[in-house]
């Protein structure tokens, strides 16, 4: 007598269940691997934006003959910079190889550090001025604008506002490319706290 055996093996619908839960976990892993990705850019950003500020900060201190003028003379106050309306700027005295007057040199650093900006942030702007309320509590942003204080500018602090164009402005994780809309400043770092 023959008994009936019965064949083991996955049937079609078990392996497309199977397909469709690999595939859900490797979308799920690509968009983890994307996330870190978009976040790691981001950092490099913002440490690059915050090594820039400081490094400006220390030469403004460093050209006291041009640091301690007055606001309307000092060149580094009202410096308003974007590296989308200005062309990489290469006239001017060099100061690597001779030596420059204090307002030479004022002006050969801002030229340099405004190139440095245009070729590490994407989309990058700076503002140096004197501002009394460099944060808006309304947007939960910097602000590109400089508000004086209730006494007078010359007693606001001395702040550096670097921006740029980056991933995770919008709730997707897109950018705002509007040219008409600048994004806001991403840091703001103060240089000196008042204007003696």
């Amino acid at each position: 007598m023959m008994k009936n055996k019965e064949q083991g093996g996955f049937s079609l619908v078990e392996v497309l269940v199977s397909v469709f839960v690999l595939a859900v976990g490797i979308i799920g892993a690509a968009g983890i691997q994307l996330n870190a990705l978009r976040t790691a850019q981001q950092t490099a950003f913002q440490t690059a934006g915050i090594q820039l500020a400081s490094e400006m900060a220390d030469k403004m201190r460093a050209n006291a003959g041009r640091f301690n003028l007055t606001d309307d003379k000092n060149p580094f106050v009202n410096l308003d910079y974007s590296s989308a309306d200005a062309p990489l700027r290469t006239s001017g005295a060099s100061c690597h190889a001779s030596a420059c007057s204090a307002e030479e040199l004022a002006a050969f650093e801002i030229r340099e550090w405004e190139n440095r900006i245009r070729d590490t942030l994407p989309g990058g702007r700076v503002r140096i001025c004197r501002d009394a309320l460099p944060w808006d509590s309304g947007t939960g942003t910097f602000r590109w604008t400089c508000t004086s204080a209730a006494a007078g500018m010359h007693t606001a602090a001395l702040v550096i506002k670097i921006g740029w164009h980056g991933k995770g402005r919008n709730p997707d994780g897109s950018t705002i490319d509007d040219a008409g809309i600048p994004a806001p400043p991403n840091l703001a770092m103060t240089v000196a706290p008042y204007a003696e």
